[in-house]
Order: structure tokens, then C-alpha cells, then sequence
């Protein structure tokens, strides 16, 4: 499986889990420790993933050029370039959503 598609499943697996109860939240309204942890972890490794996919791929294209590594072709770097491309266009627009969502919560009327 692709760093992508593993992105892209644990974005998922973190949406489920918000949408199926808040009982993320205890009897004080405040959120519980692990949860806070787990989320902010998630988001750590999503955004090391998008970052190492960005980092790998401007990597093999160096290599391509300079022709320092015979293995590399132009298809492999191609692929490179388009998957760090496309992490990086999905982690925008979790940030997007994630900044809506916020908003939303910040005019709900209480």
C-alpha cells in the first residue's frame, strides 16, 4: 500500500470516528487526553508522510538529472512527482476542511 492510500485510510478511519459519537468528550466537556493524543499524532504522521513523499520524489529527480543513479528512469520519477503532488493536494484539503469545521464551531450559537 502506497504512503498515499495509508494517508488516506487513517484521514478516513479519523473521520468514522468523529462522525460516529462524541464520546470523545467527558462529563466536563473537556476533550479526553488519549483521543487529543491520538488525533494530533495521526496528523503528525499524515503530514511526515505527505513531507517524506515531497522529499523522495525531489530526491529521485536529482538523481535522474545529474545521472547519478542508473536505476532511476523518467517514469519512476514521474510517478515520484505525481504521488507527492497528490499527498500534498489531499493534505490541503483536509486543512481546508479542518479550518471549516473549526469555523462552523466557532458560530454555533450556545
Amino acid at each position: 500500500m502506497s504512503n498515499i492510500d495509508l494517508m488516506v485510510n487513517q484521514l478516513r478511519a479519523v473521520a468514522a470516528q468523529a462522525a460516529v459519537s462524541p464520546s470523545a468528550m467527558t462529563s466536563t466537556s473537556q476533550p479526553d487526553e488519549a483521543s487529543t493524543h491520538d488525533f494530533a499524532s495521526m496528523l503528525k504522521s499524515a503530514i511526515d508522510e505527505v513531507n517524506g513523499a515531497q522529499m523522495d520524489a525531489r530526491q529521485m529527480s536529482r538523481q535522474f538529472e545529474t545521472g547519478g543513479d542508473p536505476e532511476v528512469n523518467l517514469q519512476d520519477v514521474v510517478l515520484s512527482l505525481q504521488k507527492a503532488s497528490l499527498s500534498f493536494q489531499t493534505m490541503v484539503q483536509v486543512r481546508n476542511k479542518l479550518v471549516t469545521a473549526y469555523q462552523e464551531v466557532m458560530n454555533m450559537q450556545v
